[in-house]
């Protein structure tokens, strides 16, 4: 269980009456310089009190040699002091009875085992002392609210203030994201560098900021996810209780998705893969650069959440226009179709020339009353759920005042509008005339498009309607426990053949073929005769991992003649293949109906647990990497999406003739296997590759099986 800290604490951190600066200096360019003129000159409307042993003032402000000096309460004292002075300064915190800290310096669990050590005793101080503590080293944190005005960061700069919250685990990043958005001209509510997270951590941020009345977007950067139960649950409640957007950059990989495994679920599903899956479930959008969870923001600060897909684009160059439609498709919008209705009125209000279905191209002559008809008309057609303008700066084009009549244009539409003025310093005027009012602006059609869809995609998410737990009454999880426990009984770990597979599979009513173990080709003559239909035949052996490949698998054996042959063929293949192998028997199992062959699997996360995997399957699952991944447990609308993700999809879909696969059977597998899972901590890895799937209504079939068991 993590550690939880009430929201309402935190705000002697965001809202605090008094700073205390422990390590304030009187020499420019250094942190407790920047950090203490950040505070004075932002006007922070608190008192500060600068703690210097060695100085009597710093700025002009009386100093103090140490904590337990300052006449008044302290709520916040950001610490600029040397790491091995830190738990004394947390002493004198606790002493003063000090409310919040904010620890800026370096030192701890980043320089190795020493400084973890160090981080550790000061987490358990300021636990045991109930005390809220932001870093160690961490840039700071800034609360732009007028009745605030807190700059406790060294940052160059104090951001303008915005409805954009900003944590980050990097502080260097912090100062880049800080000049960035100075640039592009957006302010933000919170700005937090959290640094090591010895105690806040980004979920107890997260609810922080989901109650915070300035806040309506949160961005982050993350490194790591301290627990991936809580951050899902978490993040879940923020996301359908205040449809608060989040963005999240995150980079880095735990040391647990680079342990070498053995099975396709294991080898395919590295730590990426495991936050993808944590992200997609708790409705965060993930984003890969700092300029794209920008351009996102942007449109999630200002504009209303589009109610569908449907785009339309207003230009006034037709080649941007392709450029915008070639992205809108690309990224998943559609082009919105105008009624006849829309296009009769366009008619009357644009040149013969024009073109009056979408993207709608005002030709290149068009000055701002042209553009002001084509886009309010455009946005009031009940078949356009978006809009995007274009604007390339011809010799006759107004910049300014096409700028000016855009957002006069949307007035009243309840409808994301984004604008791409291309090109830089011609249009610099007409830009900062939309932001002013706004309206987001992208220097090219893409990036503007790729927002629209982001935009689409989370209310997408939003509005899922089936967010329930399907309740199996058919499972036998006590024999399978008692199934396992016998498995194990006197090893730390084992591998499940096919074979061995099957009764566990059966606890959880998975669909299986009829089958039997041979351990001699007179006897696989016999079973394969009894069953009067074609077989096919394994080899069952814990040291072949890869059967195929060794040689293990032969198809359509029919009879008993050709049964004891292919005994003997296995047996003389794998022998040659893999030396030394230990062959328990051959499978001998019904040859399933035709169908698509998919993989499903799980593998254990050490710090995220059970991790379901689905996607094509066989033996090229390796090779063409087409799966998608989740936490377990899961939704059954999570199970659904988990399978139409895949970039393959359209072949269970119904392909070039073939009839639509059966995906009821498929999200109920999944479904059963992540009980499975959850069910039993001794399943570490798990692969049924392939799960044959029959036509839509007839199932589907396990056609081959493996698990790996190991104790927790």
């Amino acid at each position: 269980m993590s550690h939880h800290i009430p929201s309402s604490k935190l705000n002697a951190i965001f809202k605090p009456s008094s700073i205390a600066v422990v390590g304030a200096s009187t020499r420019p360019g250094t942190v407790g310089n920047d950090i203490f003129r950040n505070l004075l000159f932002n006007e922070f409307h608190g008192s500060v009190y600068p703690i210097n042993p060695k100085a009597n003032n710093v700025l002009g402000v009386h100093c103090y040699p140490d904590l337990l000096n300052v006449p008044g309460p302290v709520d916040l004292a950001v610490l600029i002091v040397p790491s091995a002075a830190i738990l004394e300064v947390v002493d004198q915190a606790i002493a003063k009875q000090v409310q919040s800290l904010v620890v800026i310096s370096a030192g701890f669990k980043e320089v190795g085992a020493k400084g973890a050590e160090l981080e550790k005793r000061l987490q358990e101080k300021v636990r045991a002392a109930g005390i809220p503590l932001i870093g160690p080293n961490c840039l700071g944190v800034i609360n732009t609210d007028p009745a605030v005005r807190m700059n406790a960061a060294f940052g160059r700069k104090m951001p303008g203030p915005g409805n954009l919250a900003f944590l980050s685990q990097s502080g260097a990043l912090c100062t880049s994201v800080l000049d960035y958005a100075e640039e592009r001209h957006m302010g933000f509510s919170k700005f937090i560098s959290f640094g090591n997270k010895a105690d806040v951590n980004e979920i107890d941020l997260l609810e922080y900021l989901a109650n915070d009345p300035t806040t309506d977007v949160i961005a982050m950067y993350l490194e790591d996810i301290s627990d991936g139960r809580r951050f899902i649950e978490t993040v879940r409640k923020i996301f359908w209780e205040t449809h608060k957007p989040m963005l999240c950059l995150k980079s880095g990989r735990t040391p647990e998705g680079a342990k070498a495994v053995s099975s396709h679920t294991g080898s395919l599903a590295g730590s990426d893969s495991v936050y993808d899956a944590l992200l997609v479930q708790s409705g965060v959008q993930r984003v890969d650069t700092i300029a794209e969870l920008f351009d996102s923001a942007a449109l999630y600060c200002t504009q209303p959440l589009p109610r569908g897909g449907r785009v339309a684009i207003i230009t006034n160059a037709g080649g941007p226009g392709i450029m915008a439609t070639d992205s809108a498709v690309r990224f998943g919008l559609k082009l919105a179709e105008l009624s006849p209705a829309t296009q009769e009125k366009l008619k009357s209000s644009l040149p013969s020339t024009a073109s009056l279905r979408n993207p709608i191209d005002v030709i290149g002559d068009a000055r701002a009353d042209r553009y002001r008809s084509a886009v309010r008309t455009v946005l009031e057609d009940e078949n356009v759920d978006m809009g995007m303008v274009i604007l390339t700066p011809q010799s006759m084009t107004d910049v300014e005042e096409t700028a000016a009549v855009v957002p006069e244009a949307v007035q009243g539409i309840k409808k994301p509008v984004v604008c791409s003025f291309m090109g830089a310093k011609d249009v610099a005027p007409g830009v900062a005339i939309l932001r002013q009012a706004g309206i987001p602006n992208y220097p090219f059609p893409e990036d503007a498009i790729r927002s629209l869809a982001a935009a689409e995609r989370l209310v997408t998410l939003q509005e899922i309607p089936r967010r329930e737990m399907h309740v199996f009454n058919d499972l036998d999880v006590e024999k399978a426990k008692s199934l396992i426990a016998t498995a194990l009984d006197g090893q730390d770990q084992r591998y499940l053949t096919q074979a061995e597979c099957r009764p566990l599979l059966e606890c959880y009513r998975l669909p299986l073929l009829r089958s039997e173990i041979a351990e001699s080709a007179d006897e696989a003559a016999q079973i394969a005769a009894s069953f009067g239909t074609p077989v096919v035949m394994k080899v069952m052996s814990a040291d072949v991992v890869h059967k195929f490949d060794a040689g293990g698998v032969l198809l359509n054996i029919q009879g008993a003649e050709e049964a004891s042959a292919a005994y003997n063929k296995i047996v003389q293949n794998v022998t040659r293949a893999v030396p030394g192998a230990a062959i328990q028997g051959i499978l001998i199992e019904e040859m399933a109906r035709k169908g698509v062959e998919v993989i499903l699997g799980a593998s254990r996360d050490a710090r995220f647990g059970p991790l379901m995997m689905f996607g094509l399957g066989g033996t090229l699952v390796e090779v063409l990497k087409d799966v998608s991944f989740r936490l377990a447990p899961m939704w059954k609308i999570s199970a659904e999406r988990m399978v139409r993700q895949i970039r393959s999809f359209q072949v269970l879909d119904g392909f070039r003739g073939s009839p639509p696969s059966d995906i009821g059977a498929i999200v109920d597998t999944l479904l059963r296997l992540s009980e499975m899972v959850c069910s039993h901590p001794e399943i570490s890895e798990l692969d049924i590759n392939p799960l044959i799937v029959h036509a839509q209504g007839q199932g589907c079939s396990v056609a081959d099986s493996r698990v790996m068991l190991r104790r927790p």
